[in-house]
């Protein structure tokens, strides 16, 4: 048995501790916001928060998580969908097909947390998300425009 500290609640989850994270978040706990893409933590569609910090949860197995850790995915971001990348993201029409974008605004929010005013390099930088519809200019107009607000730094 493993103990998940997920979205503020700790959970009990009974797998093999070689399960990936994503699995444990989909099919065990039944949140599916966070995404299978590519199993290998390169796409970053399975991206979610471990203590603030971007992670792909792919190829994370669940052994390598504390019950101390915190875990927030894009269901625990912001329920109501008032977080404010959420909220850039709808006003610059990111979503096209939407499968990338839950691992896209997870990767926008922690960037955004740690650098509150990030220059477009560190946003090239950060946001190594594949979206295959192209949407790149639009999620970094976004990003900018949350930095911009300053809407990361309000408590």
């Amino acid at each position: 048995m493993a103990k998940l500290n997920l979205n503020g609640k700790i959970i009990d989850v009974v797998v093999d501790g070689d399960t990936p994270l994503l699995w444990v978040i989909r099919e065990q706990i039944g949140l599916t916001g966070t995404k299978y893409g590519c199993g290998v933590a390169q796409c970053g569609a399975c991206t979610v928060h471990i203590d603030g910090v971007a992670t792909r949860s792919c190829a994370l197995p669940i052994s390598a998580v504390t019950e101390d850790q915190k875990i927030v995915t894009i269901e625990g971001l912001s329920p109501d969908g008032s977080h404010p990348v959420q909220k850039a993201w709808i006003e610059h029409d990111v979503p096209q097909c939407g499968y990338c974008q839950s691992g896209m605004i997870m990767t926008a929010a922690a960037l955004l947390q740690a650098n509150p005013k990030p220059t477009e390099a560190d946003i090239a930088s950060e946001m190594t998300n594949i979206c295959r519809c192209g949407t790149y200019p639009r999620v970094k107009a976004a990003i900018l425009d949350v930095a911009a607000s300053g809407a990361m730094n309000r408590g």
